[in-house]
């Protein structure tokens, strides 16, 4: 089952590149009374994901906090490392916080996992975008399988 708009949030943790290592994030910490902008995407590093999804967000983070957004994260189902060094490469910096869901258990848990195997990278995360305001989603784009249009920061900053 997909999760939807009203919904809250699963419990989960993930890990994401803090001083030098990677450092667990619960999903209560990073939602619970804020307002928090998370978009997924396939893969680290992967065309689309790397020339316009990631930095768009980048781009226009500033703009997003502004509406009244506490943080923006990215997440896939990729390991701390990549997710780290991915955002070191995109220049994330504190724009834009890098999420990685290792094992997909909570891409399962939102229903929005996608079967990558035929280009050979597994399970993977569908791209989306959404809002989420303490720890309920209140805006929820998914795409559909090849697209980049509703999930994207430009889209985001609309429904803000």
């Amino acid at each position: 089952m997909t999760i939807k708009v009203g919904d809250k949030i699963p419990s989960a943790t993930l890990m994401q590149m803090r001083d030098g290592g990677p450092k667990p994030v619960t999903t209560s910490e990073l939602f619970d009374g804020k307002k928090v902008v998370v978009f997924a995407l396939p893969g680290a590093f992967t065309p689309t994901c790397s020339a316009k999804h990631l930095p768009g967000f980048i781009q226009h983070a500033g703009d997003i906090k502004a509406k009244g957004v506490d943080t923006i994260a990215c997440l896939s189902v990729n390991d701390a490392f990549v997710m780290g060094a991915w955002g070191d490469q995109q220049g994330s910096g504190d724009k834009v916080v890098m999420l990685a869901d290792g094992n997909g258990d909570f891409t399962r848990a939102l229903g929005l996992e996608m079967d990558g195997s035929r280009f050979g990278m597994g399970k993977r995360s569908q791209r989306y975008s959404m809002v989420v305001d303490d720890g309920v989603v209140k805006e929820l784009n998914v795409e559909e399988p090849g697209a980049f249009a509703v999930s994207s920061a430009e889209h985001v900053m609309k429904q803000l």
